[in-house]
């Protein structure tokens, strides 16, 4: 009976990859969208930052050089002796044609993200706001690229899949498969099925007014998952969330498994309590752990080593293609790990539902069941 259901699932998850695929390649495959140039209102572009990113300044840099009529960049720190903070005067004294702020915020929640992002939207000047992580490198159009679906007044925001770059060691490149084999397409899944009511944290473009609409950042400044619950309140205004076609890079450097695996757990607790009926399903995109399972419960019998050997094959098959339709080379070229990094995943999600607290910046927390969190 135990065999018979892993088969089962091993092939519904097999479907699941390959549908997957087919929908990436369907999303992309018009290539680079081409922005409408007459529309190019004023932007304010937040950036709330704590501790120093791996190249930070270099990813600065990339926001400053947008081929964009008129921005401002307003950085957002909870301490003013942040190690950020010299780098952003560099980049100030770097740049001096473009309007770049940098403000000490004050904690309006425990999310300490949206009480800075809280803090930089009362200082923009300007309607249109984009929030944009710390760690996040784009190109000269992204502006454009981004800010252009907002002409659509039934759009009522924009946000961005993202993928892993300049990956320096094995825990980092291993995050980087995860987001460009798994979670990218899981993404645009997501979009065809639920309707697109989430926001991904690596890009989010508002409206000024729609933002004020939900009470502002202020609002989700007690929910761990700050970026799902602006997505979820602009569309419970009636208005759609946008999956543009643009790809910003979240820049990895090296990393220390433990702080991955504290991010990765708190991520799934984050989908847990954001979305709990959708939580259980994650199990069928896991080929490579179930088809383990099958074959350790077969003995290594032909038939379960069949099945492990066909759900590697899927799941090289579409990460390859995947990312060549995204232009991912870490992916590609780190592609012979991606089974160490779904028994990963797969231990992540069971984690992630199993326990309630959650560790961020080197800070603990508590989970609600409704995603609002507590210092713990």
């Amino acid at each position: 009976m135990l065999e018979a259901l892993l088969f089962l699932c091993a092939v519904a998850s097999w479907v699941y990859w390959l549908l997957a695929c087919w929908w990436v390649r369907g999303f992309f495959r018009h290539g680079r969208s081409n922005p409408d140039s007459s529309f190019t209102p004023p932007v304010s572009i937040l950036k709330p930052v704590k501790g120093l990113d791996f190249q930070a300044y270099e990813n600065f840099v990339s926001f400053c050089q947008q081929d964009y009529p008129e921005f401002e960049l307003l950085f957002g720190v909870s301490d003013v002796a942040d190690p950020a903070v010299p780098v952003i005067e560099r980049l100030q004294h770097d740049f001096p044609q473009r309007n770049i702020g940098l403000f000490v915020a004050q904690g309006t929640g425990p999310n300490y993200k949206a009480s800075v992002l809280h803090h930089l939207a009362g200082q923009a000047h300007h309607e249109v706001l984009v929030v944009s992580d710390s760690d996040i490198r784009v190109t000269p159009d992204y502006l454009r690229r981004v800010i252009a679906p907002l002409a659509n007044e039934h759009i009522g925001l924009v946000t961005c899949p993202y993928r892993g770059e300049a990956a320096f060691n094995l825990t980092a490149r291993l995050e980087a498969l995860y987001w460009g084999s798994t979670f990218l397409p899981s993404v645009i899944v997501a979009r065809r099925f639920l309707n697109m009511r989430f926001a991904l944290g690596a890009t989010i473009a508002l409206r000024h007014s729609d933002l004020a609409r939900l009470g502002g950042f202020a609002a989700v400044a007690d929910y761990l998952a700050d970026d799902y619950q602006i997505g979820a309140r602009v569309a419970g205004l009636g208005q759609r969330v946008h999956l543009s076609d643009y790809i910003v890079a979240s820049v990895l450097g090296a990393t220390i498994f433990r702080d991955q695996w504290d991010r990765e757990v708190r991520w799934a607790r984050c989908s847990r309590v954001s979305r709990p009926l959708e939580y259980p399903g994650i199990l069928l995109t896991f080929s490579t752990p179930l088809a383990v399972t099958l074959a350790l419960a077969t003995g290594f019998a032909p038939s379960g080593r069949l099945v492990l050997t066909v759900s590697l094959l899927v799941r090289w098959l579409v990460a390859w293609l995947v990312a060549g339709y995204t232009g991912d080379q870490v992916v590609r070229r780190w592609l012979i790990w991606l089974p160490v990094r779904d028994i990963l995943s797969a231990l992540v999600w069971c984690a992630g539902g199993l326990g309630r607290s959650v560790t961020w910046r080197g800070e603990k927390f508590r989970l609600l069941p409704d995603g609002r969190m507590f210092y713990w």
